[in-house]
């Protein structure tokens, strides 16, 4: 373990009043999560660093002539004095973290090199990426991620996906008049609706569809306010109760209360097969609780936040994530 050599990429704190260009210290760039990962690292021996998606470089065709047909990925560290230019080669395990905004070309671009350096690892296997480009493709899709788990016979709530306003009424009408309205990307309860009258559908079909949005209508699981959510951390699960007394959402960044409840095998098989076919080694499986006791999955997270876990589970879970990153190339 001593030998591990662990790149965080992505997952900063937006930066007040400086250049992503000029790397600043440590303590002034990382968050609670990437602070969180540093205090593991340091009390696993394992080497940490961590660098922005925005620092991602490819070279094809400049390398070693043994392997003419291979992309090089290359990064900048953020790691206070040494800012110097790394190969993603040269690390144990890759932790990809969330993507700042950028525009198409950009993100594609970010995706598409990740792509590479993964096809490359399968046959090369020194780097482990933890979780894979293709699995948070699927998993930030809210609408993929509910076709692909109803495909595993997993119960998700009665969902349609529209494109106009007149579509995105009549599925008002068809899921009984009160949906919950929700962006295909997105996360935190951000852009998320309940939506149980007919004049304010209307309205607000009208403005998603005026910004080209997809229209996203799924029917509300009465009593709101309450889910499960099971976080998936390599052999590790937590099944944690989340509950809000003034809201239907209950992310504990509105003001979600989280507890620790005792996990069941029904509740860790389900997240792990779809982890599985995710192809995720640590990822949040959300789903609802109906008034029967039923749950209906509608969300899965390649890029979880655990503040609010860790608020209630014992065990350090950065701890745990490094345990996953370590042990992928032993």
């Amino acid at each position: 373990m001593s030998h591990a050599s662990v790149l965080v990429l992505g997952g900063r704190d937006a930066l007040v009043g400086a250049s992503r260009s000029q790397p600043l210290g440590r303590a002034a760039t990382l968050g609670w999560h990437l602070s969180e990962l540093q205090a593991a690292a340091s009390r696993r021996s394992v080497q940490i660093h961590f660098a922005d998606y925005e620092s991602l470089r490819s070279q094809i065709g400049l390398g070693d002539d043994s392997e003419p047909s291979r992309s090089t990925v290359w990064c900048q560290r953020h790691d206070g004095s040494d800012s110097r230019e790394r190969s993603l080669d040269d690390f144990s395990a890759v932790l990809t973290r969330t993507m700042p905004a950028g525009s198409l070309e950009q993100i594609t671009f970010r995706l598409a090199v990740l792509h590479d350096f993964v096809r490359n690892q399968n046959r090369l296997k020194t780097t482990a990426v933890v979780n894979p480009p293709a699995a948070l493709e699927l998993a930030i899709d809210k609408f993929a991620t509910l076709a692909r788990v109803k495909s595993l016979g997993i119960a998700t709530p009665a969902t349609q996906v529209v494109q106009s306003r007149a579509a995105a009424m009549v599925a008002f009408e068809e899921l009984g008049g009160d949906v919950v309205v929700k962006p295909i990307f997105g996360g935190e309860g951000r852009g998320v609706m309940r939506v149980c009258d007919s004049e304010l559908a209307w309205t607000t079909f009208s403005t998603l569809t005026q910004m080209n949005a997809v229209c996203y209508v799924q029917r509300f699981v009465p009593p709101g306010g309450i889910d499960l959510r099971v976080l998936v951390i390599g052999q590790h699960a937590h099944a944690i109760r989340r509950r809000s007394e003034s809201d239907f959402r209950t992310n504990v960044r509105g003001g979600g209360q989280s507890e620790l409840v005792p996990m069941q095998a029904s509740f860790e098989q389900s997240a792990r097969s779809v982890c599985e076919d995710f192809g995720l080694k640590f990822a949040a499986v959300d789903w609802l609780e109906t008034e029967s006791g039923e749950l209906q999955l509608i969300e899965v997270n390649g890029i979880p936040g655990w503040k609010g876990a860790q608020r209630v589970v014992q065990e350090s879970i950065a701890d745990q994530i490094l345990e996953v990153l370590v042990s992928e190339n032993e």
